[in-house]
């Protein structure tokens, strides 16, 4: 069932409702958020929805349903989230529901071969949460990145790829002859092949506010989101090489970009530092920490600071502001299939293939890869080559045992 006008009550301190309103973002479902702090009609409807009692989230839905304090779980089921794949061996899994995880799928599957992906949240990955994409070949007015993640998911579909979504791996090894993948309900999935197409995640500040207008004024990628702020004053916060090389980046459309450092100085290198520092476009505030981010119709207007030397408290007006304070690969379920760099990133050979032969890494979990979309597609194209040889070699193996066991 698609349900279109749910509601989440909850207040801005509680983990369960970041949690859940994460949850909702990823799977690009609208909902409308009401903090009971504030809202004493909202708190009213919580206390008696539960005879009294204020557990929160409460979700409501259209039909009148609710759900308190729900798991991931709870809420894929309840959304109607395919969770569980119908067979217990395929040709490939794929660990990951991105761009590179789903071109992989879409070229194994038009092999013929028997595909099934799992993502851990919502299908189409960091692309689909992004506001608009008007740099993948293509899309001449652009597209939003809901719609691009549509459009490859129903792509996929066409082929036969198997989908699950909201179902975390936890665990990827060998099992006999075959490899195995785990997820966190203890559900065993097995194949001849196995691609790690997790990507990474983009390290947040944890602040108040920031998951409420991620994709509406706080950004992860200038390549991506940029544009949309020609003529724009914009901040960026971090100060490394990503942070320092972004915001020279965003002086092509922006007449000034702030950058907010929580040091006393940059950390990126030296011919980063005095690019920013000799550009007129370019502030730098340093000692400068964000404690909150605040909005107005679903859209970032204020940002507040904050001085780690003097403790001064200040609000700032931005039209946008990105994020660039480090990425995480998500390996940490595979290090014991895959070398990893001391980064976290996985190593691959040249054909995609891990330290493990038949396990396979693309996409932005892979040391090497540079982090665009449009490479995102480019590796799930060619992993999906290299893991087509390694499939019909699997086959052949396998049909010259056969033939000697008779």
């Amino acid at each position: 069932m698609a349900y279109t006008d749910i509601k989440l009550y909850g207040t801005d301190w509680c983990s369960d409702c970041k949690r859940s309103k994460k949850f909702l973002g990823e799977q690009r479902i609208h909902y409308t958020y009401v903090n009971i702090e504030e809202d004493q009609e909202g708190q009213a409807f919580v206390q008696k929805a539960q005879n009294g009692g204020m557990t929160i989230p409460t979700i409501v839905f259209d039909d009148g349903s609710l759900l308190i304090e729900p798991s991931n779980a709870e809420l894929a089921a309840k959304l109607g989230l395919n969770t569980k794949a119908q067979c217990g061996f395929y040709d490939l899994i794929i660990v990951g529901g991105g761009p590179t995880a789903l071109t992989t799928a879409i070229y194994a599957a038009r092999d013929g071969f028997e595909v099934l992906a799992i993502e851990r949240s919502g299908l189409g990955g960091q692309a689909g949460i992004t506001e608009r994409l008007d740099n993948y070949p293509g899309f001449p007015e652009g597209v939003t990145g809901a719609e691009f993640a549509d459009r490859i998911i129903q792509q996929s579909k066409r082929f036969g790829v198997e989908l699950l979504s909201a179902q975390n791996v936890v665990r990827v090894g060998n099992d006999g002859d075959a490899h195995f993948v785990q997820t966190e309900s203890g559900t065993m999935y097995r194949a001849n092949a196995v691609l790690l197409a997790t990507g990474s995640t983009y390290k947040r500040l944890d602040v108040a506010g920031e998951d409420d207008y991620i994709g509406a004024g706080v950004h992860f990628c200038a390549t991506c989101d940029g544009p949309f702020y020609k003529g724009r004053e914009v901040a960026v916060i971090g100060s490394g090489n990503s942070a320092v090389e972004e915001a020279a980046f965003l002086t092509r459309f922006c007449p000034k970009v702030t950058i907010l450092a929580r040091g006393s100085q940059l950390s990126a290198n030296k011919i980063a530092i005095d690019k920013a520092m000799s550009s007129p476009q370019i502030e730098v505030r340093f000692n400068t920490e964000v404690a909150e981010f605040k909005g107005e119709k679903n859209h970032l207007t204020t940002v507040v600071v904050k001085n780690n030397k003097t403790g001064q408290t200040e609000e700032l007006h931005p039209a946008g502001v990105f994020v660039f304070v480090g990425l995480s690969p998500n390996s940490a379920p595979f290090t014991d299939v895959a070398r990893i760099d001391k980064n976290g990133f996985i190593m691959t050979g040249i054909d995609f293939q891990t330290s493990t032969e038949g396990i396979f890494a693309a996409g932005d979990v892979r040391a090497g890869s540079t982090k665009q979309l449009v490479s995102a597609a480019g590796e799930g194209a060619a992993a999906a080559l290299a893991i087509r040889e390694h499939l019909r070699g699997h086959s052949a193996r396998s049909m010259e045992t056969a033939l000697a066991t008779k």
